[in-house]
């Protein structure tokens, strides 16, 4: 659009010199007019008698603009046409304004052309209403009324003034009895619609309470009966007490013999050889207990033993079960404990939920505000226009190119879209679909267009499709996007506002069930745009505690605007300092890091007894993961690698296994991968990748080739460009116009985001260390880093075995520190690495950790 402009040959400044003068002329006699009316009005009959005579000059008027404003009022309102006179001032004033300035939205003939019925009217209106009143009807419309009221009475003056105005209505404002009828049978609809919305909202409501209720009362239930359970154990724990402790009385009183033999005849059917070893040893009914608690009968089950010696009485060695004390004595733990255990553990996470409620991710930054929309720009022509010339011309042009090759047509229908129209056919009966595909060069012939595709046939339907480009395609805002309901109200994990479809409709899809995109396009065609909107879509819809990104940006310029979100949005390595990766040796360090962190939710997940991060994630809210043995909330984590061609030519195999590896297994974890690429050819799209990337997108492509690699057929060739683009998930291709989101617009969305408090730092990825690291046979520790010393005692007084905490404290770089970390290792100051984990510091205090630097001197 700037080089057509810069081509139009401005105008002359003779010319709009001209214009402005001829423009100010209109607008000073539209003011005079004004002016010499509204004075007229108030002097008129004063000035009346100086008229006649306009050149004597003793004779003065009251007139503003004295005997010619005089005249004029005179001319037009009393022998004129009334009050409407004002309309010829009025029309002036716009005409000049319009001449001088060209503004387009002042029209002062269209005015005029709707102001000449009022102009007649009035005046007879006036005329029949007001007779007496010349200033409002004039001479003019007076006599016209006096006229007609001779001719068809005074009532029929009022009919034809009242028809008059009826069909005047009918034409301007096209009241039919139709349109009437339509009008109030959508003004009926629209009732309706609101009240069954009220009456849905109503019964939400109470079926909202009524569930509550229910809640509560089941929530009341459960409480009273685990209150009734721990009731009735008590007691009949203390009941087999009480009965336990009267049978040892009345075994003591019956038998009145020493313990130690009392305790022989109790046992001796058993255990015969046993009583000669007794006797002669100290006794440890400990040992008896858990030989015959299995033969013994239940009422044994809740008596525990002491420690017996030779030299103890019988009535202190017999005491009541005391669980706690007991177990912590002789080792015992009985089976009722561990049951306790567990309903107390269960009992106490029901009530934490219950008071505290569930687990909210989003308190970790309970101030945070999602963008308004307001910051995404709007644009006229969102809505999509098309003339009813050009749908007839190209519907002619169809039908005749495929009558010429012997195609009958039963029916043609249109579909307009915000860039292409589709134009639905049905073929008689006998023509193979096959012949109207191959027309379609012969069809872009005809009409002269670019990027014509045929559909044959359309799935789910009997006809032919033949997409046609619009010949003035609008813009799809990523406000309209955006603000829509479909998005606004879709109920998906990770929700993507593409853009719109050729029915003009919202296109939403959900990357958690892609579950991984693949993009490709040609230079300039929409794809970095086609970035954008999708991370614009996840911004807009997830807190920074539900959603972290990692972007791979080789191009260093397409992706550096989120670094500003780097604190609310961003994943890093920690001993990264940036969070956006631009260095493509980097890239593979970061992807094995995802790697690692996909195994410990894997780990995660296999502890808490779940499939997939949706049911890990509830059940952690519900509070019934403990955080305390390493259960935390799992945000989702989105890969996005803006130039993967790049990355292949440069590390190759190395980058392709992870990311083959990811795409295979992180879906169920919550990681999801975005790549995307200008050369779709096969060496970098190698089908280890397309096979576990489902969701495919293509813009503008240069050959077949390229767009039967990135989507297995053709037609991404046929594309218009300009965010034209083509889905997939391997079903169907759906063609879309991409939102449209411009720099500034993500620079105001980013900026907005930065200002707002976010997290200390960006999330840090599982540390990973290379195939060359974690070994320290090979370093000799004579020949340690200056600052060794140091990073062994900032390591021990924080506890924290750590190559980015070295990086941050001493101002290290990532290879120096690593090497530091190794040496700590090899010295037996850090432990082994351990995946995600951070190292293990072996020395606990500095008295050790000094004693130790002294031994390696």
């Amino acid at each position: 659009m700037a080089i057509k402009n810069t081509q139009e040959a401005p105008k002359t400044p003779k010319k709009q010199i001209v214009k402005t003068i001829i423009g100010i002329l209109f607008l000073v006699i539209g003011l005079l007019l004004l002016a010499s009316f509204i004075s007229y009005f108030f002097n008129g009959f004063m000035d009346q008698s100086q008229i006649s005579d306009l050149l004597d000059k003793s004779q003065t008027a009251e007139n503003i603009f004295g005997k010619f404003g005089a005249l004029l009022g005179e001319t037009f309102i009393l022998q004129g046409i009334g009050i409407v006179s004002f309309f010829v001032p009025v029309f002036f004033i716009l005409l000049g304004i319009k001449v001088a300035t060209n503004w387009k939205k002042i029209k002062p003939f269209t005015t005029l052309y709707q102001s000449i019925f009022f102009m007649i009217w009035l005046p007879i209106f006036f005329g029949c209403i007001l007779p007496t009143q010349h200033m409002l009807s004039g001479v003019m419309g007076f006599e016209i009324n006096d006229f007609l009221n001779s001719f068809i009475g005074k009532w029929g003056v009022i009919l034809l003034l009242f028809v008059s105005l009826l069909i005047y209505c009918v034409i301007h404002f096209r009241m039919t009895y139709q349109s009437i009828q339509e009008k109030m049978e959508e003004r009926a609809k629209q009732k309706e619609i609101e009240r069954i919305e009220k009456e849905q909202e109503k019964i939400k409501k109470e079926q909202l309470e009524l569930r509550k209720r229910k809640e509560k009362e089941e929530q009341e239930k459960i409480n009273k009966f685990n209150q009734d359970a721990e009731k009735q154990q008590e007691d009949s724990l203390s009941q087999e007490l009480e009965l336990i402790e009267q049978q040892e009385k009345e075994a003591i009183q019956s038998h009145k013999v020493n313990p130690n033999e009392a305790f022989h005849q109790e046992f001796k059917i058993n255990q015969p050889k046993e009583e000669e070893i007794i006797e002669e040893t100290p006794l440890n009914i400990t040992e008896l207990v858990v030989e015959d608690l299995a033969d013994e009968e239940e009422e044994y089950d809740q008596v525990d033993f002491l420690s017996i010696n030779d030299e103890q009485n019988f009535e202190t060695e017999i005491q009541p079960a005391q669980p706690t004390q007991n177990s912590s004595e002789n080792g015992l733990e009985l089976k009722v404990q561990h049951v306790d255990e567990e309903e107390e553990f269960e009992a106490a996470s029901a009530r934490l939920v219950q008071e505290q409620g569930e687990y909210n991710q989003r308190l970790d930054l309970p101030n945070y505000q999602f963008p308004p929309i307001s910051l995404l720009k709007k644009y006229d022509n969102g809505n999509t226009l098309i003339d009813q010339k050009e749908l007839e011309t190209n519907k002619n042009r169809i039908v005749e190119t495929l009558g010429n090759y012997g195609i009958g047509i039963d029916e043609i229908s249109a579909t307009i879209g915000p860039t292409v129209t589709l134009y639905e056919i049905v073929p008689k009966a006998g023509v193979r679909i096959s012949k109207i595909k191959n027309l379609e060069d012969d069809i872009a012939l005809s009409l002269a267009a670019l990027g014509i595709r045929i559909i044959a046939p359309i799935p789910g339907k009997g006809t032919i499709g033949i997409e046609v480009p619009n010949s003035n395609p609008s813009m799809v805002s990523m406000h309209s996007v955006i603000a829509s309901q479909k998005f606004q109200n879709a109920d998906m994990e990770l929700p993507i506002a593409f853009g719109k479809t050729i029915t003009n409709e919202t296109f939403v899809a959900d990357l958690a069930k892609m579950p991984h995109l693949l993009m490709a396009g040609a230079t300039g065609q929409g794809k970095s745009v086609g970035l954008n909107a999708i991370i614009a879509s996840l911004i807009y819809k997830k807190h920074p505690s539900e959603l972290k990104f990692v972007m791979v940006d080789p191009k260093k310029v397409e992706l550096t605007l989120y670094s500003k979100i780097e604190r609310h949005y961003l994943a890093k390595l920690p001993d990264s300092e940036e969070a956006i990766i631009t260095d493509n040796t980097k890239v593979i360090n970061t992807l094995n890091s995802l790697c690692i962190e996909m195994d410990d939710r894997y780990e995660l997940l296999k502890n808490a007894f779940v499939r997939n991060i949706k049911e890990y994630n509830a059940k952690f809210k519900q509070r019934k993961l403990n955080p305390e043995v390493g259960h935390r909330f799992l945000p989702y984590i989105v890969l996005i690698v803006d130039e993967f061609a790049d990355l292949i030519m440069t590390a190759g195999k190395e980058v392709e296994l992870p990311i083959a590896r990811l795409a295979q297994l992180a879906r169920a974890v919550g990681i999801h991968l975005i790549v995307a690429t200008q050369r779709p050819s096969v060496n970098v799209i190698t089908g280890t990748i397309k096979a576990n990337f489902p969701g495919r997108v293509a813009f503008r492509v240069t050959s077949k080739i390229d767009s039967r690699t990135i989507l297995d057929s053709q037609g991404a060739d046929q594309l218009i460009g300009k965010g034209d683009m083509l889905y997939t998930t391997g079903n169907e291709l759906i063609r879309l116009q991409c939102a449209f989101v411009d720099t500034p617009e993500v620079d105001k969305i980013t900026e907005f985001i930065g200002e707002q408090r976010g997290y200390p730092d960006a999330m840090h990825l599982p540390e990973y260390v290379g195939e060359e690291g974690g070994s320290n046979l090979d370093i000799d520790l004579s020949d340690r880093d200056v600052l060794f010393e140091d990073a062994a005692r900032l390591i021990v007084m924080n506890q924290q075995g750590s190559a980015s905490l070295l990086q941050r404290k001493l101002k290290l770089g990532y290879n120096r520190a690593g090497r530091l970390i190794d040496q700590l290792e090899a010295a037996g100051i850090v432990g082994p690495f351990e995946g995600s984990k951070a190292r293990q510091v072996l020395i606990q205090d500095d008295m050790s950790l000094e004693q130790l630097l002294n031994n390696l001197n």
